[in-house]
């Protein structure tokens, strides 16, 4: 609601779910190779987005191959229920978000689409996932609660996932350790950052 507040246009609703069908095509116009987080404040596969508009969304993306849009969705099941109505072109990465072990249903799911590059946001992490079937999974993300009242992340969590990343061979990318003071507490885990990142679409494409 800190956006209503402030009265950005787009977040006039609060958390009823809108779309903005007159942004939609903005990409076409973008001629520089960009990294697009698309519904960074919000979930394209949402119940109540129209397939029309998810397709929409498509449509541009497909049409923008210079670019590489990482979708991000808790609805992994509504992704494989439009799986053959939608277009996935190599530039489009989706990946779904597991915060414990009462959420790893989604990674099923997740593989069950057609996206090229798939991936795992885990964050917040708010418990171990010692046993993640990371086949076909292209990228972790993981990252801690951050903000007042943020749950607390175990480095030990974090270790088992990122070592199971690399008997795996999985770029692992390490987010934040979070807590209320998130940047004091930085994004060091054993003295090093962690930044790996999947091979981008030009790079594949000449491989």
């Amino acid at each position: 609601m800190r956006l209503k507040a402030m009265r950005a246009e787009k977040y006039s609703n609060g958390f009823e779910v809108t779309t903005h069908s007159s942004v939609v095509k903005d990409p076409l116009k973008w001629k520089q190779p960009s990294r697009i987080f698309v519904n960074s404040m919000s979930d394209l596969f949402h119940d109540a987005v129209p397939t029309s508009f998810i397709q929409s969304v498509f449509q541009t993306m497909n049409l923008t191959e210079q670019h590489v849009f990482q979708v991000l969705t808790k609805r992994p099941a509504r992704v494989v229920e439009l799986n053959k109505v939608l277009n996935w072109t190599r530039n489009i990465w989706l990946g779904t978000s597991i915060e414990s072990s009462r959420w790893a249903d989604r990674l099923d799911r997740l593989k069950q689409t057609s996206a090229e590059v798939k991936f795992l946001s885990l964050e917040p992490l708010l418990g171990p996932l010692p046993a993640l079937q990371l086949d076909k999974i292209d990228w972790i993300i993981v990252g801690g609660e951050s903000g007042p009242g943020a749950r607390p992340i175990r480095g030990s969590w974090v270790r088992e996932i990122r070592d199971q990343c690399i008997e795996n061979n999985v770029p692992f990318f390490f987010k934040q350790w979070g807590g209320v003071f998130k940047k004091r507490n930085g994004r060091l885990l054993d003295n090093r950052t962690w930044d790996q990142m999947p091979i981008l679409v030009a790079e594949r494409r000449t491989t």
